[in-house]
C-alpha cells in the first residue's frame, strides 16, 4: 500500500496509497504502457508488468481479486 511513495514516468505523482484497479490501469495506458504479463506474487497477489516505449518497465502488485493496485515502480 505504498502507491504514493514511487513515481511513474509519464504519469502524475499519485498521492493514493491504494487505487481501484480500474483507475490506475487508465493512467498507465493513458500514459502509453502497455500490459505485458502478470504472475502469482507473495502474500496471495498478484504482479503485473507493464512496457513503455520511453521509460522503463513497471512492476505493479495487485491484491488478490485484482480489484485494488497496491504499488508500483519501475524495475
Amino acid at each position: 500500500m505504498t502507491l504514493d511513495k514511487h513515481t511513474i514516468q509519464g504519469i502524475p505523482p499519485i498521492s493514493a496509497k491504494t487505487l481501484p484497479v480500474a483507475d490506475f490501469e487508465q493512467l498507465m495506458v493513458n500514459a502509453g504502457y502497455i500490459r505485458i504479463g502478470s504472475a502469482p506474487a507473495k502474500g496471495n497477489r498478484v504482479k503485473v508488468w507493464w512496457s513503455h516505449p520511453t521509460f522503463p518497465r513497471v512492476e505493479s502488485i495487485y491484491s488478490s481479486d485484482m480489484q485494488v493496485a497496491i504499488t508500483a515502480y519501475h524495475v
